[in-house]
């Protein structure tokens, strides 16, 4: 994968590269030109899902991008999720095709369960009470019928996304392909190293996505309008006027130095490829423990509204 960075090689065998343009609340109009931004900027790895409303415009921009000769399919590492309202067996295969369609691809590399949490098929999470729309499927069950896209090449790998220590440890223990990747909010007012420790411990690639600390989350997710902004913390803009770089590439470096995979989200050219431009240094041991040492498990994507759910994983 040319231009990509650092990469990992995943439990599936396959290659991720490490750095990869996040497409959450990115508008579909704004994240078509993004995607082609990236890519020209070096990104190869692309990150959407399926609840995201911006597949289309995501796969459009790859297509332009192959049809100009600038990557192959394979040069591009392309992530998308189960939307948690397709969580019944029987529904998850009309989710991964009506994404694979959207996209335009034959296959995706990553194919993550978007939550542990499930919702009734049809349902949106954020209308009416959150108990309406509550499911009470097995996340194991999801993960079984997600199996045979490996088998089928839809996916070369699959995943994970916001599953905790103790629910990853259920699905390592009753699978057939283990998971690749785990996704989940990281940065370090929320380090969660035991999560870290244990993904490493169990060969599951770690991704941090809110690695910035969410800037622009919507309402429903905020815990607080006075919750601390982490681009401005006094340690974090320290470090980055040390090594003549903005806070967002310290925050980046940060987990790249960590083993940790980053999906920063970002329609701004100038910041894409800002966010990519990490690659010629590195952070010292002493600084990566100041950046650690932040930690306060301050999680900016709580989304308490579903803490009464079974599965709720915080």
């Amino acid at each position: 994968m040319a231009g990509a960075g650092p990469t990992a090689v995943l439990s599936s065998g396959k290659k991720m590269p490490l750095l990869g343009l996040g497409t959450w609340q990115s508008k579909a109009e704004e994240v078509y030109n993004a995607v082609k931004v990236a890519i020209d900027a070096g990104y190869r790895h692309i990150d959407t899902a399926w609840v995201y409303k911006n597949e289309k415009e995501v796969g459009q921009a790859i297509k332009e991008k192959i049809a100009e000769g600038k990557i192959k399919r394979e040069d591009v590492f392309v992530t998308t999720k189960l939307f948690t309202a397709f969580s019944r067996p029987e529904h998850v295969r009309e989710c991964m095709m009506q994404s694979l369609a959207d996209l335009g691809l034959d296959y995706v590399d990553l194919y993550l369960i978007h939550s542990p949490l499930c919702f009734k098929y049809g349902s949106s999470p954020f209308s009416g009470t959150p108990e309406e729309v509550f499911d009470d499927v097995d996340y194991v069950d999801t993960w079984k019928a997600m199996e045979p896209f490996v088998d089928e090449g839809l996916a070369k790998s699959i995943g994970v996304s916001n599953f905790n220590s103790q629910q990853l440890e259920r699905l390592l223990q009753n699978c057939r392909i283990k998971p690749a990747v785990n996704q989940v909010e990281l940065h370090p007012y929320l380090a969660q190293q035991d999560l870290v420790d244990f993904c490493k411990r169990n060969n599951v690639l770690l991704t941090a996505y809110s690695a910035l600390g969410a800037p622009a989350r919507p309402k429903v997710f905020a815990s607080g309008e006075e919750d601390p902004v982490l681009m401005d913390d006094p340690s974090v803009v320290a470090i980055a006027k040390k090594y003549g770089k903005s806070a967002a590439q310290v925050l980046i470096r940060y987990q790249l130095d960590r083993g940790v995979s980053v999906i920063p989200k970002s329609v701004t050219p100038s910041r894409i490829q800002a966010n990519f431009d990490v690659m010629n240094f590195s952070l010292s041991k002493e600084d990566l423990a100041t950046l650690a040492g932040l930690d306060r498990n301050l999680r900016y994507l709580n989304g308490e509204r579903f803490s009464t759910h079974k599965y709720y994983p915080y």
